[in-house]
C-alpha cells in the first residue's frame, strides 16, 4: 500500500536521502535518479520539492547551517561556562567535521558554485552575529570587552575571519601563524579587551 506523507516529511526524507548518497557517492557522482530511486518516489514527486540536484544542495547547506547555529547558541547560552571558553565554543561548533560536511565544502569551494559559497558565508554569519554580540555585550558588562558596538564588532569579527582564513590551510606555518596573530591583535582592538585577553582563547580555536 502506498505510504502518504505529509510535504514536509517528504521533504525531509528526500534531503536525508541526498545527504547520505552525497557524502557515500559524492556530489558529482550523484544523480537525482540515485535518490529517487533509493526513495521509491516518482520523478515528479521530487521536482515538486526541488528544482535540480543544486537546489537540493542548497536547501542541504540551510539544513546544515541551521543546525550549527543551533548548536553555537546552545553554547553561548550556558551560562555554567566561563564566557570566553562560551565565545571559543561557539566558533568551534561552526566546524563541519562530518563526511557529508566535507562534501558540502568541496562542492561550494568550486569556482562554479561561487553564489552558492557566498550564500553560505552570508548565512552563517548572519546566524552568529546575534550570538556573538550577546557574548560580546556581557562581556562588556563583566568588563572583559569594551566597545559601545558590540553587534557590529561581532560582525567585523566573522567577515575578517571569513575572508582571512577561507583558504589557511593552503598557507606556509609563518604565514598562517602571522594570520592567526593579526587576527587575535585585531579582534582585540575590535572588541576592546587588554591586549593578550584573547590569545589562548583564539589559538585554541585553530588548534582542532
Amino acid at each position: 500500500m502506498r505510504v502518504v506523507k505529509s510535504a514536509e516529511e517528504r521533504k525531509n526524507e528526500i534531503l536525508d536521502v541526498a545527504e547520505q548518497l552525497f557524502a557515500s557517492k559524492g556530489f558529482d557522482q550523484t544523480s537525482t535518479n540515485d535518490i529517487i530511486n533509493e526513495i521509491g518516489i516518482a520523478r515528479g514527486t521530487l521536482y515538486h520539492h526541488f528544482k535540480s540536484k543544486e537546489d537540493i544542495l542548497d536547501a542541504v547547506i540551510d539544513r546544515i547551517t541551521g543546525t550549527l547555529m543551533r548548536q553555537a547558541g546552545a553554547i553561548a547560552a550556558d551560562r555554567r561556562i566561563p564566557l570566553l571558553d562560551r565565545l571559543t565554543g561557539s566558533i568551534m561548533a561552526l566546524n563541519v567535521d562530518s563526511r557529508l560536511g566535507e562534501e558540502v565544502m568541496i562542492q561550494v569551494h568550486k569556482p562554479q558554485n561561487a553564489l552558492l559559497h557566498q550564500k553560505m558565508q552570508e548565512g552563517m554569519i548572519r546566524g552568529i552575529v546575534p550570538i556573538l554580540s550577546g557574548l560580546i555585550e556581557e562581556g562588556c558588562r563583566e568588563g572583559i570587552f569594551h566597545t559601545p558596538y558590540p553587534e557590529e564588532a561581532a560582525e567585523m569579527v566573522m567577515i575578517y575571519s571569513n575572508v582571512a582564513f577561507d583558504e589557511l590551510e593552503d598557507r606556509s606555518p609563518e604565514e598562517r601563524m602571522r594570520k592567526i596573530q593579526a587576527f587575535i591583535f585585531h579582534t582585540e582592538r575590535i572588541t576592546g579587551a587588554e591586549e593578550g585577553a584573547l590569545q589562548e582563547a583564539i589559538l585554541r580555536i585553530f588548534s582542532k
